[in-house]
């Protein structure tokens, strides 16, 4: 695990964060139980994208190879969140690994994704649009509560998403009377090319903060996959060092695992909703 913190001015948060992290020497210790728990998860998504990738070969699907560990950390998101008080998390995410959160985070039924696949399509909807465009919403049971999950729909059109989770989570909080985001949490999942490269995300981060449209905070999650449609190579696609520099606009502690090591992932994910 390696942290970015330093350019936090609140000296509290950074002893909170030194407290977190040195205490377990970046090597936390987890049962037996969390184990098969994590294993089962990261089954589960590797699980989806073998078949769908056996069974519908060559469709576009943007599969998760490779960051499967995006499952079990979702999970603890929710979990952990949950526990907290929280009662909705609305999530907004690019393609990459998003029919993978849609089945084993949001519960969405794999029939139902194998016949879109299928181009089953039924005629009163129009014509759709593709699979990896689709939102969905579901309810999940956590330790503190039933917790209400809201994926949004997106286009094409990478990041676009960002803001209109920010106000959709700002618009539930306001109903429910919620000045500082104890029961609504936005997660934004992002690709590392997009991040660094669209605008619209600083544009975000600059009206994170403000009293309009502030929520409380975002859990932002970057699935670094190191390729950017097409771009591969770090000084064709940026000139910042880390694709997660521009977030220190607004002092955020950015903490950078390694997708290979679903417990460091866990880990993260717990230290990233404790500060939240």
């Amino acid at each position: 695990v390696g942290a970015e913190y330093m350019h936090i001015v609140n000296t509290a948060e950074k002893r909170w964060i030194q407290q977190r992290l040195e205490t377990v020497r970046s090597h936390p210790q987890f049962d037996r139980e969390v184990k098969k728990h994590l294993l089962e998860r990261v089954t589960a998504a590797e699980g989806l994208e073998k078949y769908l990738g056996a069974k519908y070969p060559g469709t576009k699907r943007f599969g998760l190879e490779g960051g499967e560990s995006l499952i079990p950390l979702m999970d603890e998101v929710i979990q952990r969140a949950g526990s907290y008080g929280v009662k909705e998390i609305v999530i907004g995410m690019a393609h990459r690994g998003r029919l993978n959160v849609l089945v084993n985070t949001l519960g969405k039924s794999p029939k139902d994704l194998f016949g879109e696949f299928e181009g089953k399509s039924f005629i009163d909807q129009g014509s759709g649009d593709v699979k990896y465009h689709q939102g969905f919403s579901s309810n999940v049971q956590t330790s503190g509560g039933e917790v209400h999950l809201a994926m949004a729909f997106n286009p094409s059109h990478l990041e676009i998403v960002s803001p209109v989770v920010e106000g959709s989570v700002r618009a539930r909080q306001d109903r429910r009377n919620d000045d500082n985001g104890d029961q609504v949490v936005p997660v934004l999942i992002h690709g590392d090319a997009a991040f660094a490269g669209q605008g619209v995300v600083m544009e975000t981060f600059q009206m994170s903060q403000t009293r309009g449209f502030k929520t409380g905070g975002t859990v932002h999650i970057i699935v670094n996959n190191q390729v950017g449609f097409t771009t591969s190579r770090r000084e064709d696609a940026r000139s910042t060092e880390y694709c997660t520099d521009v977030a220190k606009m607004v002092q955020a502690p950015i903490f950078h695992v390694n997708g290979d090591d679903p417990e460091a992932v866990y880990f993260v994910t717990q230290v990233a909703i404790d500060y939240r």
